[in-house]
C-alpha cells in the first residue's frame, strides 16, 4: 500500500468534511445522478454511535467535554482495493455508505469526475447556505455607538 503525501492526506481530510457535514438529501441526490454502481464489500458494515464533541472557550480557550453526538460510521473495499471511509452525522446508514463509496472513488481514477458531480456540488451549496445564514445574522446587527452630550464638550 502506498504511504499518502501531506498533501493528498489534507485533500482527503477536505473532502471527507464535506461528506461529513453535507445534508443527505443533497449527496443522495448527486449521487443517484453519477449513475455509478461500484462493486463493494463491507470491511465494517454501517454502525450507530456515539462521539463526544468538544469545545474550546473562546475557540482558543482551554478544551471542555461539550455533550455526545449521534454518528454513524463503515467502511468498504472496491473491487479494485480501494479502501472508503464514511463517518457521517445522525443515524443515516444510508449516507454513511455513500460516504464511503464516495470516499473511495475519489482516490482511483474516477476522482475528477466524482468531484466535478458530487464533492464540488456539494462544496458550493455548503458556503452558499453559510453565506445567506452570514447575512441573515447581519441583518440582525445592532450598532451600538455612545453619543457625546453637548455640555461634556
Amino acid at each position: 500500500m502506498v504511504e499518502q503525501t501531506d498533501k493528498s492526506a489534507e485533500a482527503r481530510q477536505a473532502w471527507m468534511g464535506v461528506l461529513a457535514r453535507a445534508p443527505q438529501d443533497a449527496l443522495m441526490a448527486l449521487w443517484d445522478g453519477l449513475q455509478l454502481n461500484p462493486t463493494y464489500e463491507w470491511l465494517r458494515a454501517p454502525e450507530i454511535g456515539g462521539v463526544m464533541v468538544r469545545g474550546r472557550t473562546g475557540g482558543t480557550g482551554a478544551p471542555f467535554n461539550l455533550g455526545e453526538m449521534t454518528v454513524t460510521r463503515c467502511s468498504l473495499l472496491l473491487k479494485d482495493g480501494t479502501v472508503g471511509h464514511g463517518y457521517v452525522q445522525g443515524r443515516s446508514r444510508d449516507k454513511a455508505r455513500t460516504a464511503a463509496l464516495v470516499d473511495a472513488l475519489m482516490q482511483t481514477g474516477s476522482a475528477d469526475m466524482v468531484r466535478a458531480k458530487v464533492i464540488d456540488p456539494l462544496t458550493m451549496q455548503m458556503q452558499a447556505a453559510k453565506t445567506a445564514r452570514a447575512a441573515k445574522a447581519a441583518a440582525t446587527k445592532v450598532e451600538f455607538f455612545t453619543m457625546v452630550r453637548g455640555e461634556d464638550q
